[in-house]
């Protein structure tokens, strides 16, 4: 598009000076009409802001007045069309309060609901009239009248939400708030820079819903699977009530543990480098354990017949080894032989305080008293076998008899028997026979075990023999 330009002033002849324009003043008449159109503005104005533009009074019947005050606002929408004008008490005891709409909203039509509300819960007496008007095409009200008690809904004060809790669960939500309270003291800048998060946490909330919603056969049978999941393990609900008190007893075990965690996971790394030297060694092993089992292989095939073999003596030993187990160790006081083997060291304290005399005195007589040792096989035997072997019955029992035999007669050449006079009798006895050692009655061992000599300590003759 092209622009214009105004037209330029003639250019005054040459030699001419210019001519100043020519201003007219205004005339009477037009100051006047000027004056009369502003009155007439200012006029409207004040009517408009002063007169409140006309508009309509309703009335209210409340059992409270619900902290109302005069001068409240009405709004409609968050935006003010009228104050409460009047609160008056009827003679039932209730509320009559008085409102005064603009006429931008009058009059009002039937299923217009009122509404006494907070602004927030942190003014205490702070109310407001939220007004909602009925369609315009329902029978209007006119003005003065009272709307019905049914389209008026009070204010609930924070008081009565929580009077309708009994005592226990008040001090439960109190203590809820404090602990809030305390839970954010000093974390106010975190708080605020969770808050930050909190619109992009909810934009994926739903992000992840649409997502599980876009196919709704699969999720329906993600639902229906879920389902029977659930009702199986409701099933078990018995067994999962055990696993899961085992599981708490066990994690409490292990929280009892910490400290020995922590040490064992200070531990853990020298584990584990120990663990790899050992690994690492741990191939030619099982190499060389693989060649043992090798060749352990055959005589596994004789373990069989060993362990029948061996199953009836154990089962011969087992009431053995018990009775030697209550021997030696038995619940109570002195009745065993670890008892006794407590008792000795006290014993032989008695006894060496007690008798020191005979204690000495077998201490002296044990070189003597050591001679016989050894021969206590043939002292027991005989004080055993004498009375059986040699000795008759009666009515009171074993008696000794004792009869010495000579050789009356000697045995000649042609193997007849000639007298012997006592002399050729006692010629076969010998004498001097009293420092035999234990075993010469036997015949000589070649380990030298018969006769014992017990290394040359006994003061006895291996010669002599019986």
């Amino acid at each position: 598009m092209a622009a214009t330009s105004p037209p330029a002033p003639p250019t005054p002849p040459p030699g001419r000076p210019p001519v100043a324009p020519v201003v007219r003043a205004p005339s009477r008449s037009g100051r006047m009409l000027a004056a009369g159109a502003l009155v007439v503005v200012v006029l409207l104005v004040a009517v408009l802001v002063l007169g409140g533009g006309g508009g309509a009074d309703y009335a209210l019947v409340l059992p409270d007045a619900g902290q109302l005050v005069n001068g409240d606002q009405v709004q409609v929408g968050g935006v003010p069309v009228g104050t409460v004008k009047k609160i008056e008490l009827t003679p039932q005891n209730k509320a009559r309060v008085t409102i005064h709409v603009n006429s931008s909203l009058t009059p009002l039509h039937t299923g217009t609901t009122v509404q006494i509300r907070v602004p927030s819960l942190s003014g205490v007496a702070n109310r407001y009239i939220a007004l909602t008007p009925g369609p315009n095409n329902h029978p209007s009200i006119s003005a003065g009248s009272t709307l019905p008690t049914s389209d008026i809904n009070q204010v609930v004060d924070i008081d009565q939400l929580f009077n309708i809790f009994n005592a226990k669960t008040r001090q439960g939500l109190k203590n809820v708030v404090q602990g809030s309270a305390a839970q954010y003291q000093g974390a106010g800048p975190q708080l605020n820079t969770s808050t930050k998060y909190f619109n992009p946490a909810l934009t994926a909330t739903d992000h992840l819903f649409a997502e599980l919603t876009r196919d709704q056969q699969v999720f329906t049978s993600f639902l229906v699977e879920s389902s029977k999941a659930l009702t199986t393990i409701a099933a078990h609900k018995d067994s999962l009530s055990s696993l899961i008190g085992n599981a708490n007893t066990t994690f409490k075990a292990i929280g009892d543990q910490q400290t020995s965690f922590g040490q064992g996971l200070k531990q853990l790394p020298v584990a584990l480098q120990q663990g790899n030297k050992t690994f690492a060694q741990l191939v030619p092993t099982l190499a060389a354990l693989r060649q043992l089992v090798d060749v352990s292989k055959p005589n596994t095939k004789t373990l069989g017949p060993f362990f029948a073999r061996l199953r009836p003596l154990l089962s011969e030993a087992t009431p053995v080894l018990h009775n030697l187990s209550q021997a030696v160790t038995q619940p109570g006081s002195n009745n065993d032989l670890t008892d006794a083997a407590f008792a000795l060291p006290g014993l032989a304290k008695a006894l060496s305080s007690g008798s020191p005399h005979a204690v000495d005195a077998l201490r002296q007589s044990v070189p003597v008293t050591a001679f016989f040792g050894p021969y206590s096989p043939e002292l027991q035997g005989f004080v055993r076998d004498f009375g059986q072997g040699a000795s008759y019955y009666d009515a009171n029992g074993h008696y000794a008899r004792i009869t010495p035999a000579f050789d009356d007669f000697t045995l000649d050449s042609n193997n007849n028997l000639t007298p012997t006079d006592p002399a050729q009798g006692l010629a076969g006895l010998r004498t001097s026979q009293l420092r035999r050692c234990p075993g010469s009655g036997a015949a000589s061992t070649a380990d030298g075990s018969a006769p014992f000599t017990d290394a040359g300590q006994l003061s006895c003759d291996p010669t002599q023999k019986p």
